[in-house]
């Protein structure tokens, strides 16, 4: 039968991100919050002294005058499970453009936690840690995963070899399989995203994202932070509160 067929499967436990566009820079808070002060004349400002522009900014940040972060663009293409997604739409300050099952054949990849990935939650919700597990459990969670995955894509492709329509035999597929968006947004909603899916201990207000909506959290702020130094140490310095 054609679902018994060789099926090149593949399992990770990354996630990527690349930023494909920008219009970022803290040239783009200054001129936009000088405006307020300064009319026309607020983009001669940008070249002002760097001490007194990271004052500005840091100024900003801490009583929370959000608007001139606004005025920035910056365009991620993120690759990873399609339940991290989910979590991430939520940001409807994002605008954002997936690839869809209803058009192409989805790919077989599939993410499998890795080794460092904590596996047990102790507490209740609200508040609660997640620990390590053991050895045995990590064998459990990667033997499962992956013979869940090798059967529903045997399914999908028995249904796809069937005729069915794409967007019908796309329904057997996990929310563990790899999808692939391009998401955009300003600075200020790029903030509150790191406010919320990061974990940091000096953040003024606490956070428990699910670690691999963070994993991409984590690679969108380094990018960002090359593009706006300033605008990053405030936030940081500021309890990594969305202005």
């Amino acid at each position: 039968m054609t679902a018994e067929r060789d099926v090149d499967i593949q399992f990770r436990g990354d996630v990527t991100v690349e930023l494909i566009k920008s219009a970022a820079s803290d040239a783009d808070v200054l001129w936009a919050a000088r405006v307020s002060t300064k009319g026309e004349n607020s983009l001669a400002e940008i070249e002002a002294d760097p001490e007194r522009s990271k004052g500005l900014i840091n100024y900003l940040m801490r009583d929370r005058h959000g608007t001139p972060f606004e005025h920035s663009s910056m365009t991620f293409y993120v690759k990873a499970p399609i339940f991290v997604f989910r979590e991430f739409m939520r940001h409807r300050t994002f605008s954002y453009n997936e690839e869809s099952g209803r058009y192409r054949r989805l790919d077989p990849v599939f993410y499998v936690p890795d080794a460092q990935r904590k596996l047990v939650q102790e507490g209740k919700p609200g508040k609660y840690v997640f620990v390590d597990g053991t050895a045995e459990q990590h064998k459990i969670v990667t033997e499962a995963a992956q013979e869940s995955y090798r059967q529903s894509y045997r399914a999908y492709l028995e249904m796809l070899d069937a005729g069915v329509a794409r967007e019908v035999a796309r329904t057997v597929l996990p929310v563990g399989l790899y999808s692939s968006m391009y998401a955009t947004c300003n600075a200020r909603a790029l903030m509150n995203f790191l406010s919320l899916r990061t974990k940091r201990e000096d953040s003024a207000f606490p956070s428990f994202p699910q670690r691999e909506i963070e994993m991409v959290a984590e690679q969108m702020e380094e990018q960002w932070a090359a593009l706006m130094p300033l605008t990053h140490a405030a936030f940081e310095a500021n309890g990594r509160v969305c202005p």
